[in-house]
């Protein structure tokens, strides 16, 4: 039979083995999270960059069309918004995938 002393050692024992599967499982979960969570936040960086790339192509293709004289002002700004709106939508399919 167990003595007092015996039977407080195999309770210690197994406290300690399920607290530690319970701990290994919960940094799994963590890991797992924290990927995904990062991976989002790339995500939405690189559609951010892309973006501003865009507003930045924009801008320049405004002021090179306003330069010449081939175009009128509002053929140049509906340009600049098709190259912003062409940005946006490259930026979706990053955040997308």
């Amino acid at each position: 039979m167990l003595s007092t002393r015996g039977v407080g050692g195999v309770v210690l024992a197994l406290t300690l083995v399920l607290n530690g599967l319970a701990a290994v499982t919960d940094a799994y979960a963590q890991t797992q999270g924290s990927d995904r969570r990062q991976d989002r936040r790339d995500d939405r960086q690189n559609a951010r960059d892309t973006r501003q790339t865009g507003r930045e192509d924009a801008r320049d293709a405004k002021a090179e069309c306003k330069a010449g004289d081939e175009k009128t002002r509002a053929e140049c700004r509906q340009e600049k918004r098709d190259t912003k709106q062409d940005a946006r939508g490259s930026a979706r399919e990053q955040k997308k995938d």
